[in-house]
Protein backbone atom coordinates (compact mmCIF):
# COMPACT_ATOMS: atom_id res chain seq x y z
CA UNK A 1 0.00 0.00 0.00
CA UNK A 2 0.68 3.53 -0.27
CA UNK A 3 1.04 4.97 3.33
CA UNK A 4 0.02 8.45 3.69
CA UNK A 5 2.12 10.72 5.72
CA UNK A 6 1.77 13.92 7.01
CA UNK A 7 4.56 16.12 8.98
CA UNK A 8 3.89 18.16 12.29
CA UNK A 9 6.51 20.88 13.05
CA UNK A 10 8.92 21.10 9.96
CA UNK A 11 12.33 21.37 12.19
CA UNK A 12 15.40 19.91 11.91
CA UNK A 13 13.88 15.92 11.52
CA UNK A 14 10.80 17.19 10.01
CA UNK A 15 13.31 18.21 6.92
CA UNK A 16 15.61 15.51 7.83
CA UNK A 17 12.87 13.04 7.21
CA UNK A 18 11.64 14.55 4.10
CA UNK A 19 15.31 14.68 2.73
CA UNK A 20 16.35 11.61 3.32
CA UNK A 21 13.32 9.75 1.86
CA UNK A 22 14.20 11.77 -1.28
CA UNK A 23 17.91 10.10 -0.26
CA UNK A 24 16.80 6.49 -0.66
CA UNK A 25 15.65 4.26 -3.51
CA UNK A 26 12.65 2.00 -0.96
CA UNK A 27 10.69 4.68 -0.17
CA UNK A 28 8.14 4.43 -3.39
CA UNK A 29 5.36 3.48 -0.94
CA UNK A 30 5.81 6.74 1.29
CA UNK A 31 3.47 9.79 0.11
CA UNK A 32 4.27 13.05 1.48
CA UNK A 33 1.21 15.05 1.68
CA UNK A 34 1.05 17.79 4.15
CA UNK A 35 3.75 19.84 6.60
CA UNK A 36 1.38 21.74 9.36
CA UNK A 37 4.21 24.35 9.83
CA UNK A 38 3.66 27.96 11.28
CA UNK A 39 6.49 29.20 8.97
CA UNK A 40 5.82 31.10 6.10
CA UNK A 41 5.71 28.98 2.56
CA UNK A 42 9.13 30.82 1.30
CA UNK A 43 10.90 29.67 4.34
CA UNK A 44 9.92 26.45 4.33
CA UNK A 45 10.81 25.93 0.89
CA UNK A 46 14.51 27.89 1.31
CA UNK A 47 15.49 25.67 4.36
CA UNK A 48 14.39 22.58 2.23
CA UNK A 49 16.38 23.64 -0.84
CA UNK A 50 19.32 24.99 1.60
CA UNK A 51 21.26 22.89 4.99
CA UNK A 52 24.29 23.67 6.52
CA UNK A 53 25.07 20.08 7.88
CA UNK A 54 23.19 18.35 4.96
CA UNK A 55 24.04 19.92 1.71
CA UNK A 56 21.79 21.13 -1.15
CA UNK A 57 18.53 19.39 -1.65
CA UNK A 58 19.11 16.84 -4.64
CA UNK A 59 15.85 16.98 -6.62
CA UNK A 60 13.25 19.83 -7.92
CA UNK A 61 11.74 22.16 -5.47
CA UNK A 62 8.79 24.86 -5.83
CA UNK A 63 6.64 26.68 -3.68
CA UNK A 64 3.05 28.31 -4.93
CA UNK A 65 0.55 29.45 -2.61
CA UNK A 66 -0.03 26.75 0.17
CA UNK A 67 1.57 23.90 -2.18
CA UNK A 68 5.36 22.26 -1.84
CA UNK A 69 6.22 21.04 -4.74
CA UNK A 70 9.30 18.28 -4.39
CA UNK A 71 10.50 16.02 -7.24
CA UNK A 72 7.06 16.68 -8.60
CA UNK A 73 4.87 15.82 -6.10
CA UNK A 74 2.73 18.06 -4.33
CA UNK A 75 2.53 18.60 -0.54
CA UNK A 76 -0.17 20.91 0.35
CA UNK A 77 1.12 23.55 3.37
CA UNK A 78 -0.67 24.14 6.50
CA UNK A 79 -0.25 27.02 8.91
CA UNK A 80 0.71 25.77 12.14
CA UNK A 81 -2.87 24.91 12.61
CA UNK A 82 -3.99 23.49 16.13
CA UNK A 83 -5.10 19.80 16.65
CA UNK A 84 -8.71 20.69 16.43
CA UNK A 85 -8.49 22.18 12.94
CA UNK A 86 -6.09 19.79 10.99
CA UNK A 87 -7.42 17.98 8.04
CA UNK A 88 -5.94 14.81 8.44
CA UNK A 89 -9.46 12.54 7.38
CA UNK A 90 -9.76 15.07 4.43
CA UNK A 91 -6.37 13.91 3.62
CA UNK A 92 -6.86 10.30 3.96
CA UNK A 93 -3.35 10.64 6.58
CA UNK A 94 -2.36 7.03 7.42
CA UNK A 95 0.69 7.95 9.66
CA UNK A 96 1.34 11.15 11.11
CA UNK A 97 4.96 12.09 11.90
CA UNK A 98 5.06 13.85 14.96
CA UNK A 99 7.91 16.35 15.14
CA UNK A 100 6.85 19.52 16.79
CA UNK A 101 8.47 18.98 20.03
CA UNK A 102 5.22 19.26 22.26
CA UNK A 103 4.66 16.16 24.93
CA UNK A 104 4.64 12.92 23.61
CA UNK A 105 1.12 11.88 25.36
CA UNK A 106 -1.80 10.16 23.96
CA UNK A 107 -3.79 13.43 24.55
CA UNK A 108 -1.51 15.17 22.18
CA UNK A 109 -1.41 12.04 20.04
CA UNK A 110 -5.34 11.90 19.94
CA UNK A 111 -5.35 15.27 18.41
CA UNK A 112 -4.16 13.74 15.30
CA UNK A 113 -6.52 10.65 15.80
CA UNK A 114 -9.58 12.47 16.03
CA UNK A 115 -8.76 14.72 13.18
CA UNK A 116 -8.50 11.49 11.19
CA UNK A 117 -5.36 10.33 10.63
CA UNK A 118 -4.71 6.55 11.25
CA UNK A 119 -1.29 6.69 13.42
CA UNK A 120 0.62 8.84 15.25
CA UNK A 121 4.40 9.00 15.13
CA UNK A 122 6.53 10.69 17.78
CA UNK A 123 9.70 12.07 17.30
CA UNK A 124 10.72 12.36 21.00
CA UNK A 125 10.79 10.10 24.17
CA UNK A 126 6.70 9.32 24.45
CA UNK A 127 5.06 8.73 28.20
CA UNK A 128 5.08 5.17 29.04
CA UNK A 129 1.12 4.47 28.17
CA UNK A 130 1.73 4.81 23.89
CA UNK A 131 1.70 1.86 22.54
CA UNK A 132 4.88 1.25 21.72
CA UNK A 133 8.39 2.92 21.33
CA UNK A 134 9.82 1.18 18.84
CA UNK A 135 13.69 0.60 18.25
CA UNK A 136 14.43 -0.69 14.91
CA UNK A 137 16.17 -4.12 15.35
CA UNK A 138 15.24 -4.42 18.33
CA UNK A 139 11.56 -4.58 19.06
CA UNK A 140 10.30 -3.68 15.28
CA UNK A 141 8.66 -7.26 15.59
CA UNK A 142 6.21 -6.48 18.61
CA UNK A 143 4.38 -3.94 16.52
CA UNK A 144 0.40 -4.77 15.80
CA UNK A 145 -2.14 -3.48 13.67
CA UNK A 146 -4.02 -2.05 16.99
CA UNK A 147 -1.45 -0.13 17.91
CA UNK A 148 -2.02 3.78 16.82
CA UNK A 149 0.43 5.42 19.00
CA UNK A 150 4.44 4.84 18.61
CA UNK A 151 6.96 7.13 19.45
CA UNK A 152 10.47 6.31 17.39
CA UNK A 153 12.01 7.30 20.57
CA UNK A 154 15.47 9.59 20.72
CA UNK A 155 18.48 9.76 18.71
CA UNK A 156 20.28 8.36 21.79
CA UNK A 157 17.85 5.55 22.32
CA UNK A 158 18.42 4.56 18.85
CA UNK A 159 22.32 4.70 19.26
CA UNK A 160 22.95 3.02 22.45
CA UNK A 161 20.08 0.29 22.82
CA UNK A 162 21.78 -2.08 19.75
CA UNK A 163 24.87 -2.00 21.26
CA UNK A 164 23.86 -3.20 24.94
CA UNK A 165 21.11 -5.44 23.73
CA UNK A 166 23.80 -7.53 21.52
CA UNK A 167 26.24 -7.29 24.63
CA UNK A 168 23.41 -8.16 26.94
CA UNK A 169 22.74 -11.41 25.08
CA UNK A 170 26.62 -12.96 24.94
CA UNK A 171 28.01 -11.72 27.96
CA UNK A 172 25.16 -10.14 30.64
CA UNK A 173 25.03 -6.67 31.81
CA UNK A 174 25.79 -5.97 35.46
CA UNK A 175 25.93 -1.97 35.28
CA UNK A 176 25.91 0.52 32.49
CA UNK A 177 27.26 4.30 32.38
CA UNK A 178 26.99 6.26 29.53
CA UNK A 179 27.86 9.65 28.70
CA UNK A 180 26.27 11.39 25.48
CA UNK A 181 28.54 13.75 23.73
CA UNK A 182 25.94 15.85 21.82
CA UNK A 183 25.98 18.31 18.96
CA UNK A 184 24.46 22.04 19.71
CA UNK A 185 20.93 22.18 19.55
CA UNK A 186 18.49 25.12 18.42
CA UNK A 187 17.26 25.00 22.45
CA UNK A 188 20.50 26.09 22.88
CA UNK A 189 21.17 30.18 22.83
CA UNK A 190 23.79 31.86 20.68
CA UNK A 191 25.09 33.98 23.54
CA UNK A 192 24.81 33.34 27.20
CA UNK A 193 21.26 34.76 28.10
CA UNK A 194 17.74 33.01 30.00
CA UNK A 195 16.89 29.78 28.50
CA UNK A 196 14.30 28.53 31.20
CA UNK A 197 14.87 26.78 34.69
CA UNK A 198 17.98 24.98 33.43
CA UNK A 199 20.93 27.68 34.01
CA UNK A 200 23.41 25.41 32.12
CA UNK A 201 21.34 25.84 29.16
CA UNK A 202 21.53 30.01 29.63
CA UNK A 203 25.59 29.51 28.46
CA UNK A 204 26.30 29.96 24.88
CA UNK A 205 26.22 27.08 22.77
CA UNK A 206 29.00 28.19 20.74
CA UNK A 207 32.27 28.43 23.02
CA UNK A 208 31.39 25.84 26.28
CA UNK A 209 30.60 21.98 26.70
CA UNK A 210 27.14 22.09 28.98
CA UNK A 211 25.74 19.41 30.63
CA UNK A 212 22.01 18.70 30.23
CA UNK A 213 19.65 16.76 31.93
CA UNK A 214 18.60 13.53 30.58
CA UNK A 215 15.97 10.28 30.18
CA UNK A 216 17.99 7.93 28.65
CA UNK A 217 18.54 5.89 31.42
CA UNK A 218 14.71 5.85 32.34
CA UNK A 219 13.58 4.97 28.62
CA UNK A 220 16.83 2.53 28.77
CA UNK A 221 15.18 1.00 31.28
CA UNK A 222 11.63 0.71 29.58
CA UNK A 223 13.05 -1.12 26.87
CA UNK A 224 15.63 -3.32 28.71
CA UNK A 225 13.51 -4.47 32.38
CA UNK A 226 16.36 -6.55 32.91
CA UNK A 227 18.81 -3.28 33.22
CA UNK A 228 16.31 -1.49 35.85
CA UNK A 229 18.12 0.18 38.18
CA UNK A 230 21.96 -0.59 36.32
CA UNK A 231 21.71 2.10 34.25
CA UNK A 232 22.88 5.82 34.66
CA UNK A 233 23.50 8.22 32.17
CA UNK A 234 25.15 12.00 31.65
CA UNK A 235 24.71 14.09 28.69
CA UNK A 236 26.51 17.13 27.64
CA UNK A 237 26.69 19.78 25.00
CA UNK A 238 29.52 20.56 22.28
CA UNK A 239 30.05 23.11 20.40
CA UNK A 240 29.49 21.15 17.19
CA UNK A 241 27.06 21.24 14.61
CA UNK A 242 26.10 17.48 13.57
CA UNK A 243 27.68 14.07 14.67
CA UNK A 244 27.57 12.88 18.28
CA UNK A 245 29.26 10.08 20.46
CA UNK A 246 28.48 8.07 23.32
CA UNK A 247 31.46 7.30 25.76
CA UNK A 248 30.19 3.91 27.28
CA UNK A 249 31.60 2.37 30.46
CA UNK A 250 30.05 -1.26 30.66
CA UNK A 251 30.64 -4.21 33.38
CA UNK A 252 29.41 -7.41 32.05
CA UNK A 253 28.51 -10.78 33.90
CA UNK A 254 31.03 -13.14 31.80
CA UNK A 255 34.41 -13.03 31.28
CA UNK A 256 35.51 -11.04 27.98
CA UNK A 257 37.89 -9.38 25.59
CA UNK A 258 38.36 -7.07 22.98
CA UNK A 259 38.09 -9.42 20.48
CA UNK A 260 34.94 -11.13 21.57
CA UNK A 261 33.33 -7.76 21.72
CA UNK A 262 34.32 -7.16 18.46
CA UNK A 263 33.14 -10.20 16.89
CA UNK A 264 29.69 -9.72 18.82
CA UNK A 265 29.07 -6.31 17.11
CA UNK A 266 30.51 -7.53 14.16
CA UNK A 267 27.92 -10.34 14.22
CA UNK A 268 25.09 -8.04 15.50
CA UNK A 269 25.78 -5.70 12.28
CA UNK A 270 25.86 -8.89 10.15
CA UNK A 271 22.41 -10.16 11.66
CA UNK A 272 19.15 -8.34 13.45
CA UNK A 273 20.83 -4.85 13.58
CA UNK A 274 21.69 -4.73 9.90
CA UNK A 275 21.63 -0.95 8.41
CA UNK A 276 21.16 0.02 11.90
CA UNK A 277 24.36 -0.65 13.59
CA UNK A 278 27.70 -0.37 12.19
CA UNK A 279 31.82 -0.59 12.59
CA UNK A 280 34.39 1.32 11.83
CA UNK A 281 38.42 0.08 12.31
CA UNK A 282 39.71 3.63 10.76
CA UNK A 283 41.17 6.31 12.53
CA UNK A 284 38.32 8.81 12.03
CA UNK A 285 36.86 11.60 14.18
CA UNK A 286 33.01 12.67 14.25
CA UNK A 287 32.69 15.01 10.91
CA UNK A 288 33.14 11.89 9.12
CA UNK A 289 29.75 10.57 10.55
CA UNK A 290 27.79 13.13 8.81
CA UNK A 291 24.92 12.11 7.17
CA UNK A 292 25.52 8.36 7.88
CA UNK A 293 22.36 6.01 8.04
CA UNK A 294 23.34 4.26 10.67
CA UNK A 295 21.77 4.57 14.47
CA UNK A 296 25.24 3.63 15.81
CA UNK A 297 28.85 3.34 14.46
CA UNK A 298 30.96 1.27 16.87
CA UNK A 299 34.74 2.66 16.63
CA UNK A 300 36.55 -0.39 17.15
CA UNK A 301 40.17 1.53 17.50
CA UNK A 302 38.28 2.74 21.06
CA UNK A 303 37.10 -0.81 22.41
CA UNK A 304 39.15 -1.50 25.82
CA UNK A 305 38.50 -4.15 28.44
CA UNK A 306 39.81 -3.77 32.06
CA UNK A 307 39.92 -7.03 34.22
CA UNK A 308 38.22 -9.04 32.20
CA UNK A 309 34.53 -7.28 32.72
CA UNK A 310 34.76 -3.91 32.26
CA UNK A 311 34.40 -2.59 28.47
CA UNK A 312 34.80 1.04 27.50
CA UNK A 313 32.95 1.95 23.81
CA UNK A 314 32.72 5.14 21.77
CA UNK A 315 29.55 5.04 19.48
CA UNK A 316 29.43 7.43 16.62
CA UNK A 317 26.01 9.24 15.32
CA UNK A 318 24.12 11.58 13.17
CA UNK A 319 22.29 12.66 15.69
CA UNK A 320 19.59 13.85 12.87
CA UNK A 321 20.23 12.09 9.99
CA UNK A 322 20.52 8.82 11.29
CA UNK A 323 17.37 9.29 13.43
CA UNK A 324 15.29 10.36 10.26
CA UNK A 325 16.02 7.36 8.54
CA UNK A 326 14.63 5.25 11.53
CA UNK A 327 11.60 7.21 11.22
CA UNK A 328 11.60 6.40 7.98
CA UNK A 329 12.09 2.86 8.23
CA UNK A 330 9.45 2.52 10.88
CA UNK A 331 6.65 4.09 8.00
CA UNK A 332 8.36 1.35 5.58
CA UNK A 333 7.51 -1.00 7.64
CA UNK A 334 3.73 0.28 8.43
CA UNK A 335 3.42 0.27 4.70
CA UNK A 336 4.55 -2.77 3.65
CA UNK A 337 2.47 -4.87 6.51
CA UNK A 338 -0.17 -2.17 7.84
CA UNK A 339 -1.54 -5.17 9.24
CA UNK A 340 1.26 -5.96 11.57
Amino acid sequence: MTLRIAINGYGRIGRSLLRAAHHRDDTAGLEFVAINEPAPAQAIAHLTRYDSQHGRFPGTLAVAEDTLNVAGHSIKLLPGLPGSALPWQTLGVDLVMECSGQPGTRASAHEHLDAGATRVLFSQPAAADVDLTLIMGFNHSERRAEQRILSAGSCTTNALIPVLDAIETDFGLQRVASTTIHAAMNDQPVSDGFAGDDLHRSRSALNAVIPMPTALARGVSRLMPTLDGKVECLHLRVPTTTVSALDLTLETTHRTTVQAITETLKNACAGRYHQVMDLCDDPVSSVDFAHDPHSTVIDTTQIRVIDDHWVKLVCWFDNEWGFANRMLDIAIAIANDPSA
